[in-house]
């Protein structure tokens, strides 16, 4: 039978999603709680890979076994098993050919800034004291829908065959004294996001024009595009999947 967790977690102690062989990953830390669960080595598929110190609001991974599952038990035991940043938030049933990772139908990412300096979200945002102008950064952010091929965003070194992307939304929301960039998309290249929002910041900080974006994109060169903000304050928010692939 196969199974999709629901996750969430806190990414300053990791070293990214995907397991490494000298650095501790969430996927390292989930599959050894599984295996004490079902007392053998259980591998699991995410939906997606994290960079180091990224966080995860909703990330949904699959697993295999031939063991019907007591829904409030399976997921007390996996909660007392898994350390306090990383929280399994249920867990259900799929098709035995359902896939996490390529199933899944949108992404969404969250990039939260402050402004002014705040001890309680030194781990979880960006200060940047300087003024922006929110406006221009969201007519720079509506460009992004016009494009599909985001290789000037995209980690150099990386092994893809498409740097093609659609995305849906791109929008720059003020909630609470936090800046927030919302972007969703089909799927997203290594780095792109954390490219994205040192671009629109250099457009919202004056250092240069919003038709700038017309021909950082066009270019497909990485050093064109902006300095790739911290890690610290990116989330996955959400992933959805077709209700065919998952009843």
């Amino acid at each position: 039978m196969r199974y999709f967790l629901e996750l969430s977690y806190f990414g300053k102690a990791y070293h990214g999603w995907q397991n490494q062989p000298n650095a501790i990953s969430v996927q390292e830390e989930i599959e050894r709680a599984l295996s004490v669960v079902f007392q053998q080595k259980t591998p699991i598929v995410g939906a997606g890979r994290t960079d180091a110190g990224v966080h995860a609001k909703q990330i949904f991974a699959h697993f295999d076994t031939d063991k019907e599952l007591e829904k409030e038990a399976f997921r007390f035991k996996m909660n007392s098993l898994l350390p306090a940043d990383i929280a399994l938030r249920g867990f259900f049933k799929v098709k035995p050919d359902a896939h996490a990772r390529f199933d899944a139908l949108s992404r969404s990412y969250e990039y939260h800034i402050v402004q002014q300096k705040d001890p309680f979200l030194e781990d979880r945002s960006y200060f940047l004291k300087n003024k922006l102008n929110v406006e221009k950064m969201n007519e720079a952010a509506k460009i992004l829908k016009d494009y599909t091929n985001f290789k000037c965003f995209s980690k150099s070194k990386t092994d893809v065959k498409t740097y093609n992307c659609k995305i849906s939304a791109a929008v720059w929301k003020s909630e609470n004294e936090v800046l927030i960039f919302y972007i969703s998309a089909d799927r997203f290249l290594r780095n792109m996001v954390r490219a994205i929002v040192g671009t629109l910041l250099e457009i919202g900080l004056g250092k240069q024009p919003i038709e700038n974006m017309h021909e950082i994109i066009k270019s497909k060169d990485r050093s064109k595009a902006g300095t790739s903000v911290p890690a610290k304050a990116l989330y996955l928010s959400r992933v959805t999947y077709p209700e065919i692939a998952i009843k």
